[in-house]
């Protein structure tokens, strides 16, 4: 199976438009996170109205997954905390997103939203939780921010992550969280686009200018994954040593 991994393409349509282009060269497509800009002069109304064209056609190419980041917050939940309730069109679409859990052979994967406050952010435990209960032999989470101390999550010198995921990751170890948000991490140099917090595996395919987003392809037959940038390509194991067979 290869699944091509993108993230922060923010409103960027030269970047849709190369999605449109390769998406049916891969089993499943994710987007994990910030499909809008909220710098943008564009009313983020007429983004979404863009975007949700661009995903429906993705949808017709490849198996298509979609997260919310930060800035795809177009409304506020029932706690008053800022939501991304544009994901309901998103998933009016029939395109995976938002809360939702697949469950395809012995792969779980979880798809979590973006969290603003106490209130959302129980949900996506409540979530995880629950998905644990019923998770297949693998598991994938889809989550835009990536975990606190990690190399995918380094600005420089430090690193500005979720520590809230980090605790969720030692708490239900998943194989693999899938995540954006970061910019720059992958192309730093104490930074990274793959990191272990034991054994789970963390991606972030990081935002590069042009027409071409940096992008990470995963291979589970050769189980390897691939980051792609301006930087040219790295490949790494899916599997560690220690993982066993």
């Amino acid at each position: 199976m290869n699944v091509l991994l993108v993230a922060d393409l923010h409103y960027t349509l030269q970047q849709y438009d190369w999605l449109q282009q390769v998406a049916a060269e891969f089993d499943a497509v994710v987007i994990a996170g910030d499909l809008l800009e909220v710098a943008s002069p564009v009313p983020r109304e007429g983004q979404m109205i863009a975007v949700l064209k661009h995903l429906e056609a993705l949808q017709k190419k490849t198996f298509l997954m979609v997260c919310s980041g930060n800035h795809d917050l177009t409304g506020r939940n029932e706690a008053g905390e800022k939501s991304a309730v544009w994901m309901r069109e998103v998933r009016n679409l029939n395109i995976p997103c938002d809360g939702q859990t697949l469950t395809q052979h012995d792969l779980t994967i979880s798809i979590c939203p973006w969290w603003d406050g106490p209130h959302s952010q129980k949900q996506v435990l409540s979530q995880l939780t629950e998905d644990a209960q019923q998770r297949q032999h693998r598991w994938v989470w889809v989550y835009h921010a990536p975990p606190e101390d990690t190399s995918i999550s380094c600005i420089g010198n430090r690193t500005v992550g979720d520590s809230v995921l980090r605790e969720w990751i030692g708490q239900f170890s998943p194989d693999a969280v899938l995540c954006g948000h970061i910019h720059n991490a992958p192309f730093l140099q104490n930074g990274s686009w793959i990191d272990r917090i034991g054994k789970t595996i963390v991606l972030n395919p990081g935002k590069q200018i042009g027409a071409v987003p940096s992008h990470i392809i995963l291979d589970t037959t050769r189980m390897e994954a691939s980051w792609h940038s301006l930087m040219g390509t790295t490949t790494a194991p899916l599997q560690s040593s220690s993982d066993g067979p």
